[in-house]
């Protein structure tokens, strides 16, 4: 088993559950996932905590089955589980209610009561309780340690390329389809107006950008707008609108999913509707020159 919070399922994270697969397979046995939610920082520190998430549990769930994990559990974490000292931990979650064989966890694994246990915690009782530990080391990409911060960070810069090459796979956003105010179709470009459907989802800086909708197990290319629309409204909310290219068909209230390819421009209120419309051309042919090279 391997245990954690794996917000994002990246690279480095599979470099553990690989691991662990293998491990699993040698043995005869079978992987297990131990994780937590909400995200310990959201409990520990509620009115500060700042922390948008890189998956939803569904997402997560969907990404470890693919990586290999039989049998996920999720843990709800509260204060009171916070307490939980590195022994106790150890001795009634991992080995008296999980059963633990063999452990499998990164180098900088940190568990218990203020984060006071680590791997040498686990090494400690594993003679006692007959368990086994194997350490993973960093995994690294273009010589930067891949972390869910330096991930978090790159998609609040617009950065989806950064982003999916730590992730290793293309960040994705779901939610519902639900009626906007029509303004696209107006000038030639309709609009899927997209309700996030995980208030703690982290969404990626407003911008312009070449995406993959997937919609009833089929892929259409689009480019997706987040921001605020200055050209066409004084509102500040925030909105995530898919345009499908190439593509028409009725999406309100299906449930579909972004993949986010690459950022095409920041975005920027236009002295027209006009220059809108003739700027979202061209960005229509760079989107659909970027989606052809994926």
């Amino acid at each position: 088993m391997t245990t954690g919070t794996f917000d994002g399922v990246h690279v480095g994270h599979k470099q553990i559950i690989n691991r662990l697969v293998s491990e699993a397979k040698e043995m005869g046995g079978q992987t297990v996932m131990l994780t937590f939610f909400p995200h310990p920082r959201m409990v520990l520190f509620p009115d500060d905590h700042g922390l948008k998430l890189l998956n939803s549990p569904e997402e997560k769930a969907s990404l470890l089955e693919k990586a290999g994990i039989d049998h996920l559990i999720i843990q709800p974490f509260s204060k009171d589980f916070a307490q939980l000292n590195p022994g106790n931990y150890i001795r009634d979650i991992l080995v008296n209610t999980l059963h633990v064989q063999k452990i499998v966890v990164g180098y900088d694994h940190r568990f218990g009561r203020n984060r006071e246990g680590d791997i040498n915690d686990l090494r400690e009782y594993a003679e006692l309780f007959q368990y086994k530990v194997t350490e993973i080391q960093a995994q690294e990409v273009s010589d930067i340690r891949v972390s869910s911060t330096k991930i978090r960070v790159a998609l609040e810069n617009g950065d989806v390329d950064t982003a999916a090459d730590f992730l290793g796979y293309n960040y994705m956003l779901s939610g519902t389809v639900v009626h906007g105010d029509g303004l696209g179709r107006k000038i030639g470009f309709p609009t899927a107006n997209i309700k996030c459907e995980f208030d703690w989802k982290l969404v990626p800086s407003n911008g312009v950008y070449a995406a993959w909708v997937n919609v009833n197990g089929q892929s259409i290319a689009a480019m997706v707008n987040i921001g605020t629309r200055p050209t066409v409204t004084d509102s500040k909310e925030t909105r995530i609108e898919a345009h499908l290219l190439n593509w028409d068909g009725d999406l309100y209230d299906k449930k579909i999913t972004l993949e986010f390819v690459s950022r095409l421009r920041s975005e920027q209120p236009f002295d027209s509707v006009e220059s809108l419309a003739r700027q979202l051309q061209s960005d229509k042919q760079i989107a659909l020159s970027k989606l052809k090279q994926t």
